[in-house]
């Protein structure tokens, strides 16, 4: 058990305010799979918007924070940080699917396993929780790339 406080879970990820969507990383094993966590809180820049009446958090934005997870597990795996040099790409969603709205005072349960790595693409399985219950699930893509 490898937990990450929000300092190391910065050294790892490029992603800054407000698009920083992992809070905490509770277990991560190099090579193998990764649990992480969000707050979702009222204050959220997104919520104004979606919706006044009724806020609900994107389900764009869940399957982002569940590659932000898949990000932190590649660099862990990998043993290196994300530099100016290059960047972490999305570069997949298949079967993605959402079960129950996330809503402000939820706390999202990040759960990413490595599926396979092969030729520098990373495919991952990917599920978000709210109190046990999946909320979002997903096979991800990702690579890095150098920047040209």
């Amino acid at each position: 058990m490898t937990p990450m406080d929000i300092h190391q879970i910065l050294e790892h990820l490029p992603h800054r305010y407000p698009f920083l969507l992992v809070d905490r990383v509770l277990d991560v094993v190099p090579g193998e799979r990764i649990t992480a966590l969000k707050n979702v809180t009222i204050n959220e820049p997104f919520f104004p918007g979606h919706y006044p009446h009724h806020p609900v958090m994107p389900g764009v934005l869940i399957i982002e924070a569940l590659a932000q997870t898949a990000a932190i597990l590649s660099f862990k795996t990998l043993g290196g940080k994300p530099d100016d040099k290059s960047v972490y790409y999305f570069v997949g969603i298949d079967n993605a699917r959402f079960k129950r709205p996330v809503s402000p005072g939820d706390q999202l349960i990040f759960e990413v396993s490595i599926n396979a790595n092969k030729r520098g693409i990373w495919k991952f399985a990917a599920v978000a929780k709210v109190d046990g219950q999946v909320a979002a699930e997903a096979e991800l893509m990702c690579t890095v790339r150098a920047i040209e």
